[in-house]
């Protein structure tokens, strides 16, 4: 975090406490309302904005979840890409069912996201896959990703043999590798409050749309 986004972070410390969330009218998009409060977090100066968490569970009902970075959103989701191969991945094909949550503490502020999940376009996941860095597509290619490394070179030479294989050429995009899109169902919005009187707003899909409620803290 460079000196500048530190002292963007010191100011804006303790604002949600300080402030209430803002009347929201019913008929209020859940989408809109998340691009406003990512923005807010962008502007913070807070490292990794997009970061959250994706929490799945296996045939057995065990959750897990690991930090990933949010790479796009609109009416239609919230996208991530992943190895299709990995643990979350393999969870994701048994059980559609996924959760998502940000939290930026500096502004005390956290959303959590219910929903569920389906593969993005190959051309979608193309069209990332050769915006990212040269070492990260070969890094792509590289992992077995959640799977045991046989010893310890073995990700080394597995690098080295792909960055010899596209040499002088374009990576391909791996057909293990794309994106997920997370369609939701049900968002909360929390804002922290002094004497963690909190607010929490939520909205469900329904026939109708989507219906507004608050949530005790």
């Amino acid at each position: 975090m460079t000196l500048l986004e530190k002292i963007r972070c010191l100011f804006t410390f303790g604002q949600g406490v300080a402030l209430p969330l803002p009347a929201i009218p019913e008929d209020k998009n859940p989408l809109e309302l998340f691009s406003q409060w990512f923005e807010d977090a962008n502007k913070s100066g807070i490292l990794l904005p997009e970061s959250m968490s994706v929490s799945s569970c296996d045939s057995e009902g065990q959750p897990s979840s690991r930090m990933v970075l949010l790479k796009s959103f609109d009416q239609d989701g919230f996208v991530f890409y992943t190895n299709y191969g990995s643990r979350k991945s393999q969870e994701l094909q048994q059980n559609q069912k996924v959760a998502l949550l940000f939290h930026w503490g500096v502004l005390q502020r956290q959303v959590r996201i219910e929903g569920v999940v389906e593969k993005t376009s190959q051309q979608q996941s193309q069209q990332y896959f050769h915006s990212r860095g040269r070492g990260s597509q070969i890094g792509a290619w590289a992992s077995k990703q959640s799977q045991r490394l046989q010893h310890a070179d073995e990700l080394t030479q597995r690098e080295a043999r792909y960055e010899e294989k596209f040499k002088g050429q374009q990576v391909p995009l791996p057909e293990f590798w794309g994106g997920y899109r997370v369609k939701p169902h049900a968002i909360e919005f929390w804002q922290g409050r002094a004497n963690r009187l909190h607010d929490r707003l939520c909205f469900e899909q329904s026939e109708n749309g989507w219906q507004t409620f608050q949530l005790h803290p």
